[in-house]
Protein backbone atom coordinates (compact mmCIF):
# COMPACT_ATOMS: atom_id res chain seq x y z
CA UNK A 1 0.00 0.00 0.00
CA UNK A 2 1.25 3.47 -0.88
CA UNK A 3 2.02 6.11 1.76
CA UNK A 4 -0.47 8.60 0.32
CA UNK A 5 -3.55 8.83 -1.87
CA UNK A 6 -3.15 10.07 -5.43
CA UNK A 7 -6.67 11.56 -5.55
CA UNK A 8 -6.86 11.18 -9.35
CA UNK A 9 -4.44 14.04 -10.01
CA UNK A 10 -0.88 14.62 -11.15
CA UNK A 11 1.66 15.34 -8.44
CA UNK A 12 1.74 19.11 -9.03
CA UNK A 13 -2.08 19.35 -9.06
CA UNK A 14 -2.32 17.21 -5.93
CA UNK A 15 0.28 19.30 -4.11
CA UNK A 16 -1.48 22.54 -5.06
CA UNK A 17 -4.87 21.20 -3.95
CA UNK A 18 -3.53 20.01 -0.59
CA UNK A 19 -1.75 23.35 -0.01
CA UNK A 20 -4.99 25.20 -0.77
CA UNK A 21 -7.06 22.96 1.52
CA UNK A 22 -4.49 23.24 4.34
CA UNK A 23 -4.34 27.03 4.02
CA UNK A 24 -8.12 27.33 4.16
CA UNK A 25 -8.39 24.90 7.07
CA UNK A 26 -5.84 26.83 9.15
CA UNK A 27 -7.25 30.24 8.19
CA UNK A 28 -10.97 29.51 8.62
CA UNK A 29 -10.79 26.74 11.23
CA UNK A 30 -12.94 24.28 9.28
CA UNK A 31 -13.69 23.25 5.71
CA UNK A 32 -16.10 20.94 3.91
CA UNK A 33 -14.56 18.39 1.52
CA UNK A 34 -14.56 14.70 0.61
CA UNK A 35 -13.39 12.12 3.09
CA UNK A 36 -10.29 11.05 1.17
CA UNK A 37 -9.14 14.65 0.66
CA UNK A 38 -9.75 15.37 4.34
CA UNK A 39 -7.59 12.41 5.37
CA UNK A 40 -4.74 13.72 3.23
CA UNK A 41 -5.05 17.36 4.31
CA UNK A 42 -5.14 16.22 7.95
CA UNK A 43 -1.56 14.92 7.58
CA UNK A 44 -0.34 18.24 6.15
CA UNK A 45 -2.17 20.44 8.67
CA UNK A 46 -1.17 18.44 11.73
CA UNK A 47 2.48 18.44 10.65
CA UNK A 48 2.40 22.26 10.33
CA UNK A 49 0.70 22.68 13.70
CA UNK A 50 3.31 20.42 15.33
CA UNK A 51 6.11 22.55 13.89
CA UNK A 52 4.42 25.73 15.17
CA UNK A 53 3.82 24.27 18.66
CA UNK A 54 7.49 23.26 19.05
CA UNK A 55 8.79 26.72 18.09
CA UNK A 56 6.06 29.00 19.50
CA UNK A 57 8.16 30.59 22.29
CA UNK A 58 11.57 30.40 20.64
CA UNK A 59 12.32 34.10 20.13
CA UNK A 60 13.88 37.06 21.93
CA UNK A 61 12.43 40.55 22.25
CA UNK A 62 14.75 43.37 21.21
CA UNK A 63 14.42 47.16 21.53
CA UNK A 64 14.97 48.94 18.24
CA UNK A 65 14.97 52.60 17.29
CA UNK A 66 12.95 53.06 14.12
CA UNK A 67 12.51 56.09 11.90
CA UNK A 68 8.82 56.85 11.30
CA UNK A 69 7.70 59.60 8.91
CA UNK A 70 5.74 62.47 10.44
CA UNK A 71 2.17 62.77 9.15
CA UNK A 72 -0.17 65.76 8.94
CA UNK A 73 -3.87 65.77 9.86
CA UNK A 74 -4.81 64.25 6.46
CA UNK A 75 -2.40 61.35 6.85
CA UNK A 76 0.12 62.66 4.30
CA UNK A 77 3.85 62.78 4.98
CA UNK A 78 5.26 66.08 6.20
CA UNK A 79 7.93 67.40 3.82
CA UNK A 80 10.53 70.10 4.34
CA UNK A 81 12.47 71.99 1.66
CA UNK A 82 16.25 71.51 2.03
CA UNK A 83 18.58 72.87 -0.66
CA UNK A 84 15.78 72.98 -3.22
CA UNK A 85 14.63 69.38 -2.57
CA UNK A 86 11.55 68.16 -0.70
CA UNK A 87 12.69 65.85 2.10
CA UNK A 88 10.43 63.80 4.37
CA UNK A 89 10.65 64.60 8.08
CA UNK A 90 11.19 61.58 10.34
CA UNK A 91 10.70 60.92 14.07
CA UNK A 92 12.69 58.33 15.98
CA UNK A 93 10.48 55.84 17.82
CA UNK A 94 11.57 53.03 20.12
CA UNK A 95 9.88 49.69 19.32
CA UNK A 96 9.97 46.17 20.71
CA UNK A 97 10.37 43.52 18.02
CA UNK A 98 10.54 39.75 18.17
CA UNK A 99 13.75 38.30 16.83
CA UNK A 100 13.36 34.67 15.79
CA UNK A 101 15.95 32.13 16.79
CA UNK A 102 17.46 30.18 13.87
CA UNK A 103 15.25 27.15 14.50
CA UNK A 104 12.08 29.27 14.61
CA UNK A 105 13.11 31.03 11.39
CA UNK A 106 13.53 27.61 9.78
CA UNK A 107 10.09 26.58 11.08
CA UNK A 108 8.58 29.82 9.70
CA UNK A 109 10.09 29.08 6.29
CA UNK A 110 8.79 25.50 6.34
CA UNK A 111 5.29 26.73 7.16
CA UNK A 112 5.38 29.37 4.44
CA UNK A 113 6.64 26.82 1.89
CA UNK A 114 3.36 24.91 2.32
CA UNK A 115 0.76 27.62 2.93
CA UNK A 116 -0.44 30.01 0.26
CA UNK A 117 -0.56 33.78 0.91
CA UNK A 118 -3.95 34.92 2.24
CA UNK A 119 -5.53 38.31 1.54
CA UNK A 120 -8.41 39.57 3.69
CA UNK A 121 -10.99 41.46 1.67
CA UNK A 122 -13.54 43.80 3.30
CA UNK A 123 -16.94 42.18 3.78
CA UNK A 124 -18.97 44.90 2.06
CA UNK A 125 -16.85 44.63 -1.13
CA UNK A 126 -16.29 48.37 -1.49
CA UNK A 127 -12.77 49.74 -1.87
CA UNK A 128 -11.58 46.20 -2.37
CA UNK A 129 -7.99 47.08 -3.31
CA UNK A 130 -7.47 49.87 -0.81
CA UNK A 131 -8.83 48.11 2.28
CA UNK A 132 -7.68 44.56 1.62
CA UNK A 133 -4.71 43.39 3.68
CA UNK A 134 -2.46 40.37 3.56
CA UNK A 135 -2.42 37.94 6.48
CA UNK A 136 0.87 36.56 7.81
CA UNK A 137 -0.10 32.91 8.15
CA UNK A 138 3.15 31.95 9.88
CA UNK A 139 2.55 34.59 12.56
CA UNK A 140 -1.03 33.36 12.91
CA UNK A 141 0.26 29.82 13.38
CA UNK A 142 2.74 30.88 16.10
CA UNK A 143 0.53 33.44 17.89
CA UNK A 144 -3.01 32.01 17.66
CA UNK A 145 -3.03 28.33 16.72
CA UNK A 146 0.08 26.99 18.51
CA UNK A 147 -0.85 28.28 22.02
CA UNK A 148 -4.22 26.50 21.77
CA UNK A 149 -2.49 23.15 21.23
CA UNK A 150 0.56 23.61 23.48
CA UNK A 151 -0.62 21.01 26.01
CA UNK A 152 -2.07 18.64 23.42
CA UNK A 153 0.04 15.75 22.09
CA UNK A 154 -1.25 15.48 18.51
CA UNK A 155 -4.75 15.02 17.18
CA UNK A 156 -5.40 18.65 16.29
CA UNK A 157 -8.19 18.00 13.78
CA UNK A 158 -11.63 16.38 13.87
CA UNK A 159 -13.60 14.90 10.97
CA UNK A 160 -17.40 14.88 11.08
CA UNK A 161 -19.16 12.83 8.41
CA UNK A 162 -22.10 14.61 6.80
CA UNK A 163 -23.20 12.02 4.25
CA UNK A 164 -22.93 11.57 0.49
CA UNK A 165 -22.68 14.51 -1.90
CA UNK A 166 -25.70 15.01 -4.12
CA UNK A 167 -23.98 14.99 -7.53
CA UNK A 168 -21.61 12.02 -7.39
CA UNK A 169 -22.39 10.40 -4.01
CA UNK A 170 -18.86 11.01 -2.72
CA UNK A 171 -18.72 10.79 1.09
CA UNK A 172 -18.38 14.34 2.46
CA UNK A 173 -16.97 15.44 5.80
CA UNK A 174 -16.32 18.62 7.71
CA UNK A 175 -12.73 18.75 8.91
CA UNK A 176 -12.10 21.25 11.68
CA UNK A 177 -9.49 22.23 14.22
CA UNK A 178 -10.31 20.84 17.65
Amino acid sequence: MAGYRKLGRTSSQRKAMLRNLATNLLYHGKIRTTETRAKEVRKVAERLITIAVKERDNYTEVRVNAKVPQKDKNGNRVKRNENGKNVTVYDTVEKMIRKDSPSRLNARRKILSVLYPVTEVPADGRKKRQLSKSVDMAAKMFDEIAPRYATRAGGYTRMIKIGPRKGDAAEEVIIELV
